[in-house]
């Protein structure tokens, strides 16, 4: 058996962060967490994660700024953005730098689960693909 994904879940607001954190560790998933676009950065760099989510209002920047500031490490990282405040913009500029996704608060977790699932299948294949090259 595969060793469980790793999330990273980057919100400000400590209940989404733990709620969050909640319904994907009782998935089985390796969940971190972070409130702040400083402490994903760090943490991104010192660890791997097959998926990020990330809010896009955060203290310290835009999550659409945290999109290119975590973008490379590591390269084919999942990138979902959730925001409270959608708009046409928010989502046409998340999508332009490199999110994979783009949800809208409240999340419903049976939507954000399949979401995940989705993508991380997708990172799976496209990984076995460059392994059997």
């Amino acid at each position: 058996m595969s060793e469980p994904a790793k999330i990273l879940v980057i919100d400000d607001d400590e209940s989404v962060r733990g709620s969050l954190a909640a319904v994907l560790e009782a998935q089985g998933y390796f969940v971190d967490t972070a409130e702040d676009g400083k402490e994903a950065i760090e943490k991104s760099s010192r660890n791997y994660y097959n998926l990020a989510i990330i809010d896009i209002r955060l203290p310290d920047m835009e999550g659409t700024r945290l999109l290119t500031e975590i973008k490379e490490k590591p390269p084919g990282m999942v990138k979902i953005i959730l925001t409270g405040y959608p708009s046409m913009e928010t989502a046409i500029e998340a999508v332009n730098k490199g999110a994979n996704g783009y949800m809208i608060k409240p999340i419903n977790a049976e939507d954000l689960l399949n979401k995940i699932k989705q993508h991380l299948k997708k990172q799976q294949e496209k990984e076995n693909s460059v392994k059997r090259k």
